[in-house]
């Protein structure tokens, strides 16, 4: 499969929402693709530049998408982090590779700017998943936390 990374764009906001909600985990927390809430966080997402939202594309389809965040901080020398969040690979292209590819190219991306980390979380439900980024060396490091609001 030949993919490129590019930037979201507004129109791919839908498909994002879609192959967000695509997974059992997270579909009863998505809603409405064409919901204007997602519009309002693509626009802030979009002027962030500390915020990639980025789709993995195929024969001019959209068959992935993730989210880089960008940390500055003071522990770890000053260190800038990337966090990937939202990682998903659409149904008709899982199996073939663009997982590891997507991730690939957040820590390259991440390499570029010269983050000294890149961390991402795993719902507690998903072993595949674990099993996964561990095989691209990430460790089960941190206990995270998280609380609705």
């Amino acid at each position: 499969m030949s993919v490129i990374f590019r930037p979201a764009r507004r129109e791919d906001v839908p498909l994002i929402v879609a192959m967000l909600a695509d997974d059992p985990i997270a579909a009863a927390r998505e809603g409405d693709p064409q919901d204007e809430v997602y519009m309002t966080a693509f626009e802030a997402i979009d002027r962030d530049p500390r915020q990639e939202l980025v789709v993995a594309e195929a024969d001019s389809h959209v068959v992935g998408t993730m989210q880089v965040t960008y940390i500055p901080g003071l522990s770890r020398r000053g260190g800038e982090r990337a966090l990937i969040e939202a990682v998903r690979v659409g149904a008709g292209a899982r199996g073939q590779g663009l997982g590891r590819a997507m991730i690939g190219w957040a820590i390259d991306r991440a390499r570029e700017r010269g983050c000294r980390m890149v961390q991402l979380t795993s719902d507690k439900a998903r072993p595949d998943a674990h099993r996964f980024y561990t095989s691209l060396g990430f460790v089960d490091s941190h206990v995270g936390f998280k609380l609705a609001l």
